[in-house]
């Protein structure tokens, strides 16, 4: 597989490490003293996951530090180009029927995480419960990390692997791996696994995401994009 040409896009491969914040050590800091200096603590903790992943994983975030799940108000709203707009709570979420699957994690800066096992919600039954419109083109993932937003089309959330995750390796997401529910598509690089859910929301045409802003591709599949697989 050919390495990505970083002068082919506005922001390459250090610029993404350098612009993720965040990493394992972030929990240790609290939110508002990492408010003040996030640009340095990122690029700090950024390091550290990079230099000790556990069990393969470097934690990113874009802001420094990482959103609190709190289970009792927790709500994932899906709304938008429906008929019916729905909140569900965390244990309302828990309770829908679940999907199983063993998958590999790609992230589009060069490292994979083999034999990963999710459960969670194939998005066809939760649009099924929502009724989209016949004018619903896409779904917009909202982030509780502000400002980070990504996206996937309707085919592409009905592929067969793809799902919304509630639980990793037979536990419930931590909070660094996105609780309480992320989005998995082992087809396409991590960056569009929006971690940290509380907004689904069906638009008419597929927006740009955080990173796409930043110069990455909006359908990131694995060794066909970013400038992976190009002759």
């Amino acid at each position: 597989m050919d390495a990505p040409d970083p002068s082919s896009k506005p922001y390459g491969r250090l610029a993404f490490l350098g612009l993720l914040g965040g990493g394992i050590s972030s929990l240790a800091w609290a939110s508002r003293v990492s408010g003040v200096v996030s640009p340095f603590t990122s690029a700090i903790s950024q390091l550290v996951g990079n230099l000790l992943p556990v069990g393969g994983w470097r934690i990113y975030t874009i802001s420094g530090s990482m959103p609190i799940f709190y289970p009792n108000s927790y709500a994932l709203q899906i709304d938008g180009l429906v008929r019916t707009p729905r909140s569900f709570s965390y244990e309302e979420l828990r309770a829908l029927p679940r999907a199983h699957q063993v998958s590999t994690f790609h992230c589009v800066t060069g490292w994979t995480v083999h034999d990963v096992r999710w459960s969670g919600i194939r998005f066809k039954h939760l649009l099924d419960l929502v009724e989209p419109l016949p004018s619903a083109a896409a779904l917009r993932f909202v982030s509780l990390e502000v400002p980070y937003t990504d996206s996937l089309t309707m085919d592409q959330v009905r592929l067969h692997d793809v799902m919304l995750a509630l639980d990793m390796d037979g536990q419930p997401l931590s909070r660094p791996h996105g609780s309480p529910a992320r989005v998995v598509i082992p087809e396409m690089y991590g960056y569009k696994g929006v971690k940290w859910l509380t907004r689904i929301e069906l638009v008419a045409e597929q927006p740009t995401g955080y990173w796409e802003g930043r110069g990455y591709d909006q359908d990131a599949w694995v060794g066909h994009s970013n400038g992976y697989g190009s002759t």
